[in-house]
């Protein structure tokens, strides 16, 4: 039985009545096609990309894996509609922590339209992609049985500076509240899902590597999804810390040139997580912190007041 998933974090989503992806309990994930060259743009880029042998198979880990397209009845109503088949990434997490972070300071093409040049370009220059070569699209932090999941509003979200992006990845993988606004974020899950020779700085230095050297593909407005669960790390299992690229309805041929675009925003990340791990008791700023606690107030079911 198909249903609308509990955990996504940004994009369109299927609820009141409008069109979005729906999940089953087999672990997949059923992404509707969207009507114009969009749609047929990313099933030919998963297409490619899972028969293509130049692909190593410790960089396929990092994509979902791709189940072909099927006809679906669409979530809005409207019928039956063609949807990709893919891996669901949060399929067996209970209550998985999730960030979805836009990579690349320029999110549009020359070969786009005009108006999506235009809509990108505006996005860009109000979010932080501009200034760090990437943005924080959405997150949901999990706290507790009691308080659920912190999720900001997407306006919230859409509005973070570069000192919020800084303070909102410490604030991932910390044990506070993230309703406390007065103590400092203690980075507390910072070694255990960042950190390691498994965490998630190491899979982006792995993914940097192949950036580093394939001519493949250049990835626009793709997103890298970071993920794990707090309460494994609680009671002394591995956090089960992971990375998923997904969006691919912007990728253009690479004809041989590295994709500098996506390559310079991963290392920016790269370097914010890095600074994470090597000084997690270094706050940003206090002021920069009541700041930000002062405009981003959360009631305690997780949604932003």
């Amino acid at each position: 039985m198909l249903k609308i998933p509990d955990h996504q974090v940004a994009g369109h989503q299927a609820r009141d009545g409008k069109l979005g992806p729906l999940i089953d309990d087999s672990g997949r994930f059923y992404k509707p096609l969207q009507g114009d060259e969009r749609g047929s743009k990313e099933v030919a880029f998963y297409t490619s990309f899972s028969s293509n042998t130049r692909i190593p198979d410790h960089i396929r880990r990092f994509f979902p894996v791709f189940h072909g397209t099927q006809l679906l009845e669409a979530s809005d109503g409207s019928g039956l509609h063609p949807h990709l088949v893919l891996q669901d990434v949060v399929s067996g997490c209970h209550n998985p922590s999730i960030m979805d972070v836009k990579i690349g300071s320029r999110t549009w093409y020359l070969q786009a339209s005009e108006d999506y040049i235009q809509k990108a370009l505006k996005k860009d220059r109000e979010t932080t992609s501009l200034s760090l070569g990437f943005r924080i699209s959405g997150l949901q932090r999990y706290d507790s049985k009691e308080s659920g999941f912190w999720r900001p509003e997407k306006k919230r979200v859409q509005n973070f500076t570069v000192d919020d992006t800084r303070v909102v990845l410490r604030k991932f993988v910390s044990s506070n509240s993230p309703t406390d606004s007065d103590s400092e974020r203690d980075c507390s899950f910072a070694s255990a899902v960042y950190g390691g020779s498994t965490g998630i700085l190491a899979q982006l230095l792995e993914l940097k590597a192949w950036f580093e050297d394939q001519t493949i593909f250049h990835f626009f407005s793709c997103s890298i999804l970071m993920v794990y669960e707090k309460e494994a790390i609680v009671k002394g299992m591995s956090s089960g810390a992971k990375i998923k690229l997904i969006d691919f309805s912007h990728v253009l041929e690479g004809k041989g040139v590295i994709d500098h675009n996506f390559l310079g925003g991963l290392c920016s990340l790269i370097k914010m997580i890095s600074e994470i791990l090597t000084s997690p008791d270094e706050n940003p700023s206090r002021s920069c912190l009541q700041e930000y606690e002062k405009n981003h107030s959360y009631s305690e079911n997780g949604t932003t007041e």
